[in-house]
């Protein structure tokens, strides 16, 4: 068996998930690469992954169900018998409303899956990493957003909430598990081109936002995984409850 490092990116089959996947790969870790819907995303992850050399398995949950989550982390489990690395990357957006349009049912929908699914998440790991549970450490990484900071009134204001939420817990689980091996960080990521925005009903935001942005562009998602991949990395042994913001300046 190999001896390896492993991660697992929820949210793993398409943009900043995927990039963080492959480049993951690329540095030696084995890559758990979790989806909710879309199998045939997950397996071409996959399978770009092994055709690199790299090894990856493609694990079904639903971040926003508890039980999902359970199957998901026991899969990890059962396919490669230890975990020391999870990016919380799976999140929605929704249409662009005012607060005031919103319904009860979209604003659960948005902190079941953005919130509850990413601590859910981060217990289930911290149970596997944790030296108080007999783990060897690891890290975490979260993913927020500058919508967390700019507050996104008029478009998504309960997406930017929950992500001020992801920031909280950022730095409150980070002091709980420090000296437990376990080190706790946040990207947040700004305008990046991914088809986030599609599902939310903005699929230009990128091109109509880059004006904005102080370096004048969006960014890629390889370029998030970067910041992903550096937090999760040795070269990080002595950063927790950080938030890196990877927004181009905005």
């Amino acid at each position: 068996m190999s001896d390896a490092p492993v991660v697992l990116i929820t949210g793993g089959s398409r943009g900043i998930g995927a990039a963080a996947s492959r480049l993951a790969a690329r540095q030696g870790w084995r890559v758990a690469v979790n989806y909710a819907a879309n199998r045939q995303a997950a397996d071409a992850v996959v399978a770009a992954i092994v055709e690199d050399g790299g090894e990856a398995v493609a694990i079904q949950g639903d971040v926003g169900k508890a039980a999902d989550i359970v199957s998901m982390f026991t899969a990890v489990d059962r396919h490669f018998g230890r975990l020391d690395g999870l990016v919380n990357n799976a999140g929605i957006v929704d249409y662009p409303q005012r607060v005031d349009e919103m319904s009860e049912e979209r604003i659960e929908r948005m902190l079941r899956v953005n919130v509850t699914g990413s601590i859910l998440c981060a217990a289930e790991a911290i149970r596997r990493m944790s030296s108080r549970h007999g783990g060897k450490g690891g890290a975490i990484v979260n993913i927020s957003s500058m919508a967390a900071v700019l507050g996104s009134a008029t478009q998504y204001v309960d997406y930017a909430a929950s992500k001020a939420a992801i920031d909280t817990f950022t730095v409150g689980l980070a002091r709980e598990v420090a000296a437990e091996g376990i080190r706790v960080n946040a990207i947040r990521p700004g305008v990046i081109e991914t088809d986030l925005h599609a599902s939310g009903g903005l699929p230009d935001r990128p091109r109509e936002l880059a004006p904005s942005i102080p370096m004048q562009r969006a960014g890629t998602p390889e370029e998030v995984a970067d910041a992903i991949l550096y937090l999760l990395s040795p070269s990080a042994s002595y950063i927790t409850g950080a938030i890196l913001n990877v927004s181009g300046g905005r």
